[in-house]
């Protein structure tokens, strides 16, 4: 099917959403209530609508104060019930597949994803894309590369039958939106099956210089892109000899059906061989995709220096931010000439709790979508028709304006990601914030940021482990400002006190940002959707990044 076709295709599905969300921005707490008295009336007959009286529940405070928060690990056992096949647990819908968690420290949590849950995420998605065609109709006219991430060799069903993991993004929109999508896609889906990293990334990079239309690439990690081009170069003979023959050359099997797409372009090895003589990688990219507009991946919070980096490396697309998504739910998404990404009110019924001074959550005053205040920070809480009932996210997000009565929202960062080794209570949101406003007064932008406790003794301490080719000299006046503002935490800086902790130390990593992706491949997580913290609580890096220490920060630190 013609690019344009298909493109126009979806955007006339897209739009009807889009009409609705603008419409729902003059009636946030009307819309809200609706949705919430949709799940609770679609689910009242299951055994936790029973047990929490969803027949009887009228309004929204009346939900808040039948129903508790909850975490997943409150809701784990319910869930691994539906895994074996029971019915009527959480959701009157049937699981059509589970989907792991990502972004944590393992693939242990499965999210439910029934009918309604879909048509929630579609409802947050077509929004977006009928916004970004109408704002830059030339996306029309090509083709897309959206996200595909190689399963684990042992993924596969549940206990009882129910698939586990989606095949692709593409995978969230469902239905004909879907299969339409598929045709406008320059790496097929049929790469997930190649398990081996190193021939997956060269296929996806294969799959992506053939493409002459190529015009939108959306991705989670802006590191995945990042290293998925890195060796363009490097085997550049390689793939124009591939484009010339039609051959995929590869040092493990791959399915057929990729062998059997590709055709011999000889034009398109010239094309290659022309881009590759130019003077910076920048420079080949923008002559092999010179349609490619838009880039859109993770651009807040610790992901905002690596998609700076990513922009760079393309200089002929725009970056777009995604807005807060996660696994468990679509809450916000970008719109064209507005701050921030505007709260997805027509998908699920949200909650927010106050975040105090202190990073901590005011759990007995949730306030609604359209009582936040602009400037307020707040944690993220979720009702959804996959079964997930005043699920705290953990998510960390600030108001920064509205669109009509809409709040638009920047992602801080995760509350749940603390390290505390010694009682100093670290927490992830604030230390991405640190490290941003530290990297911008002094003008840098590693490819890969992340402080981690290295608790080996005679002095356990934290260590920012950077990959950037900035003098030592700058390096340490970083690590200098970043130990201060860490000291004003008083529990870290107590911790200093008595001698528990010892003063920030720098690590020069070499290849951190792929070192980082294998490390947590090997728990399980999808390479695509891994997110780089600002903090991780582990504690063993040191061992796991190749690299040096470059001593210890300045004396002149404040404890």
């Amino acid at each position: 099917m013609n690019p344009a076709i298909a493109n126009s295709l979806w955007l006339a599905g897209c739009v009807p959403a889009l009409a609705r969300f603008h419409r729902a921005t003059k009636r946030v707490a009307e819309t809200q209530e609706g949705i919430l008295r949709g799940i609770l009336s679609a689910n009242s007959g299951t055994e936790f609508g029973r047990a929490h009286g969803f027949g009887s529940i009228r309004s929204p405070r009346a939900y808040q104060r039948r129903v508790p928060l909850r975490n997943y690990e409150g809701c784990a056992a319910e869930i691994r019930r539906m895994a074996t096949g029971e019915r009527n647990v959480l959701t009157s819908d049937a699981v059509h597949l589970f989907e792991p968690t990502s972004g944590s420290s393992s693939s242990e949590k499965w999210i439910p994803y029934t009918r309604a849950l879909q048509r929630e995420f579609q409802a947050g998605i077509n929004a977006w894309i009928a916004d970004l065609f109408f704002h830059d109709p030339a996306l029309l006219s090509g083709q897309a590369y959206w996200c595909i991430s190689p399963v684990a060799a042992d993924e596969c069903t549940t206990a009882g039958g129910i698939p586990i993991g989606f095949a692709e993004d593409a995978a969230y929109l469902g239905g004909w939106q879907q299969r339409v999508v598929g045709r406008l896609m320059a790496v097929p889906s049929a790469l997930r099956a190649i398990f081996d990293m190193e021939t997956f990334r060269y296929v996806t990079l294969l799959f992506l210089v053939r493409s002459r239309q190529l015009n939108l690439i959306s991705v989670w990690n802006p590191t995945f892109l990042s290293l998925l081009v890195a060796p363009l170069r490097e085997c550049g003979d390689l793939l124009a000899h591939d484009l010339e023959r039609g051959t995929i050359t590869t040092r493990v099997a791959i399915p057929q059906t990729l062998a059997s797409a590709f055709e011999p372009d000889p034009r398109r090895a010239r094309e290659l061989r022309a881009a590759l003589g130019a003077g910076s990688p920048a420079a080949t990219h923008a002559q092999l995709w010179p349609a490619l507009r838009l880039l859109s991946c993770w651009a807040d919070a610790n992901s905002f220096a690596a998609a700076q980096n990513l922009a760079a490396l393309f200089p002929q697309a725009r970056m777009q931010g995604k807005g807060l998504l996660a696994t468990e739910g679509f809450i916000s998404f970008p719109l064209q000439a507005h701050e921030g990404s505007a709260l997805a009110i027509c998908s699920h019924f949200l909650e927010f709790l106050p975040v105090h001074a202190a990073g901590v959550c005011d759990v007995e005053h949730s306030q609604f979508a359209h009582e936040l205040e602009n400037g307020q920070k707040y944690s993220v809480v979720l009702t959804t028709g996959g079964g997930l009932y005043r699920y705290q996210l953990q998510d960390l997000i600030e108001v920064v304006g509205r669109v009509n009565d809409c709040p638009l929202i920047r992602f801080l960062g995760r509350q749940s990601y603390v390290s505390d080794w010694f009682g100093e209570k670290l927490n992830e949101a604030h230390v991405s914030g640190i490290l941003r406003g530290v990297f911008g007064e002094l003008n840098l932008s590693p490819a890969f940021a992340m402080l981690a406790c290295d608790s080996d003794p005679p002095a356990p301490g934290y260590v920012l482990y950077l990959e950037c080719s900035a003098t030592e000299d700058i390096l340490d006046r970083a690590a200098t400002r970043i130990e201060n503002r860490l000291c004003e935490n008083f529990h870290y800086n107590h911790a200093r006190q008595l001698g528990q902790l010892a003063s920030l130390r720098l690590f020069r990593a070499n290849g951190a940002a792929e070192t980082f992706v294998e490390a947590k491949r090997r728990l399980g997580q999808r390479a695509g959707a891994i997110k780089q913290m600002a903090l991780d609580p582990r504690g063993d890096w040191s061992a796991v990044f190749q690299g040096e220490f470059l001593g210890e920060v300045a004396p002149e630190a404040v404890v």
